[in-house]
C-alpha cells in the first residue's frame, strides 16, 4: 500500500523488456530485497539493489496496463516505497495497481498552479469525480474538474519541483489508478451479495491465497 506522495525522481539506468534498474538515493534507505516499490506508480518488486541503484522484475502484464515500457536510461521516475504500518497518510490509499493509461492533452498556468487536462479511457472515467482522488504516475492529486473523455488536475510548486509532472508535455502517457473506494461503492451499489466477495478483495490486493 502506498499514499501518492513522491520520495524522489529517480533515473533509469538500465531499460530492459523483463525488468528495470533505477539510479536512487533516499529510497534506498533499509531497503532489501523483496521489498514493493511504486515506480511511476506501479507496485514493483525489489530484487537487487546496491548503494547507489536498485533492479525490479516487470511483468508482461505491467508492461501492457503501463507506461513503464515506454522509459529509456535517462527518464526520470517517480519513486515512493510501501507505507510503514503506523506511517502518516499524506495523500489517500495508493494500490500501485495500475488501472490504465492516459494521454496528457493539455498543460497550462493558472496562478501559481500547473493545470494537466488528462484524457482517460471510459472504463477509469467512471470513477473519477470532482474533488475525488486520483493517482497520476503514482502521485496523488484531486480531480479538479471532468468531463465524458477528460479530467483536469492542479500541481502545485512543490509538487511541480518533486515529481516528473512539472515536466510532462501534451501527449505524454501517464499512468492512472483510481480511488479503489469508488470501486467499493460500485461494487456495493450492484446489490450483489455480498457485496464485497473473496475474489474482489484479492484481485485489490487485501486478500492473499
Amino acid at each position: 500500500m502506498f499514499t501518492g506522495i513522491t520520495e524522489e525522481i529517480g533515473r533509469v539506468i538500465r531499460a530492459a523488456p523483463d525488468g528495470l534498474v533505477i539510479g536512487a538515493g533516499g529510497t534506498l534507505q533499509g531497503m532489501a530485497l523483496g521489498d514493493s516499490i511504486a515506480v511511476n506508480g506501479a507496485c514493483l518488486t525489489v530484487t537487487g539493489c546496491d548503494e547507489s541503484s536498485f533492479s525490479v522484475g516487470v511483468m508482461p502484464e505491467t508492461l501492457k496496463r503501463t507506461n513503464l515500457g515506454r522509459l529509456r536510461a535517462g527518464d526520470g521516475v517517480n519513486l515512493e516505497r510501501a507505507l510503514a504500518l503506523g506511517g502518516r497518510l499524506g495523500g489517500h490509499l495508493v494500490q500501485g495497481h495500475v488501472d490504465d493509461v492516459g494521454r496528457v492533452a493539455s498543460v497550462s498556468a493558472e496562478g501559481g498552479a500547473l493545470v494537466l487536462r488528462v484524457e482517460a479511457p471510459a472504463e477509469v472515467m467512471r470513477y473519477i469525480v470532482a474533488k475525488g482522488f486520483i493517482a497520476v504516475d503514482g502521485v496523488s492529486l484531486t480531480v479538479v474538474n471532468r468531463e465524458a473523455a477528460w479530467f483536469r488536475v492542479a500541481i502545485v510548486d512543490y509538487t511541480r519541483r518533486h515529481t516528473t509532472l512539472g515536466g510532462k508535455r501534451p501527449g505524454d502517457p501517464v499512468n492512472l489508478e483510481v480511488d479503489i473506494i469508488a470501486k467499493y461503492v460500485e461494487q456495493l451499489s450492484q446489490g450483489e451479495r455480498p457485496g464485497v466477495s473473496a475474489d474482489f478483495l484479492r484481485e485489490h490486493g487485501f486478500l492473499v491465497g
